[in-house]
């Protein structure tokens, strides 16, 4: 139950995560099309001769100037905005990064277990089979002091015969 909770709330977060860079992606791109609508501003403004003789007047240079700064200004924007995405890139890979080693680092955890588990468990057989070679070495003593004993006893009662006939 725990693990289907983890696994729901990481995938939450990645969706999130995901969301985030979505939207970062279209706000930029949206700033895009703004600068290129800008630059064809421009581009017309340069055409724009009002003056004299089909020169350009001093309003037209500053009308086109003033758009030109305002391209400069949307551009250290985007640069801003791309900045703020593709550190959003790294803080990912990172995660991805510690994901990994911390999931690395569980699997030679369980490794470890499993090997040293083993270990317990050939250790307990070679326990165990001492311990059966044990008893029955016990258990042959008794048998040769079953035996010796039965046989004392049929030698005392023979004996006993003989000397009563």
């Amino acid at each position: 139950m725990l693990s289907g909770v983890c696994s729901y709330t990481l995938a939450q977060n990645k969706n999130t995560d995901s969301l985030a860079y979505q939207l970062q992606r279209d706000k930029i791109n949206h700033m895009l099309d703004v600068r290129k609508q800008k630059f064809g501003q421009y581009d017309q403004s340069l055409s724009k001769h009002t003056g004299i003789f089909g020169l350009q007047t001093k309003k037209d240079i500053r009308r086109s100037n003033d758009i030109l700064m305002d391209i400069v200004k949307t551009d250290d924007d985007l640069f801003r905005e791309i900045k703020v995405l593709m550190d959003y890139r790294v803080y990912q890979q990172q995660q991805v990064q510690s994901k990994s080693t911390e999931t690395e680092s569980l699997n030679l955890g369980f490794m470890n277990t499993i090997n040293r588990l083993r270990q317990q468990i050939d250790q307990l057989k070679q326990e165990a089979q001492k311990e059966h070679e044990h008893q029955m070495g016990i258990l042959r003593i008794f048998i040769i002091l079953f035996v010796f004993m039965l046989g004392s006893i049929l030698y005392l009662l023979l004996k006993k015969r003989t000397v009563k006939a």
